[in-house]
């Protein structure tokens, strides 16, 4: 089974804010399925993202691979619902892969501390950048501003 749906959002009566198109293309091949994202993961993308898994949960693999090597740009929406298609992959018991993360999808995934949920050596390497590395915990008392310099 192949599936491919290229959209501009789910909502055609609003201007999108994904200006050009998204592509998601589902394959299953025996126990082992596949979907392929191209374009921009944001809020009115993230559905076709949850169509697609669900497409491919329905018969019943036992790996799903997320190829991301298309997406250029996630936003917290799209981090949603990647975190929210890893969720329904596992709970459906099967193995849930992510290849081709790309540098800004890396870093939002590293900001979010979803390095060791969604493995890939990109990830790795966006948490190892000084400007996305963990500092150390503020504590109660300090002051992060003060009104009179």
């Amino acid at each position: 089974m192949v599936r491919s749906r290229t959209a501009f959002g789910p909502d055609a009566a609003r201007a999108p804010m994904t200006p050009r198109a998204f592509e998601s293309r589902t394959a299953v091949h025996r126990s082992s399925a596949r979907v392929t994202l191209v374009g921009e993961l944001d809020l009115d993308t993230t559905p076709q993202l949850s169509e697609a898994v669900a497409a491919c949960l329905a018969e019943q693999p036992k790996s799903l691979c997320l190829d991301l090597t298309g997406v250029a740009f996630c936003d917290c929406a799209g981090l949603n619902a990647l975190l929210t298609a890893r969720m329904s992959v596992l709970q459906a018991g099967a193995e849930f892969i992510v290849e081709g993360i790309g540098p800004q999808p890396a870093r939002l995934l590293a900001l979010a501390g979803a390095a060791d949920i969604l493995p890939d050596a990109r990830i790795r390497q966006a948490r190892q950048h000084p400007a996305t590395a963990r500092r150390e915990p503020l504590s109660p008392t300090t002051r992060l501003w003060s009104p009179l310099g």
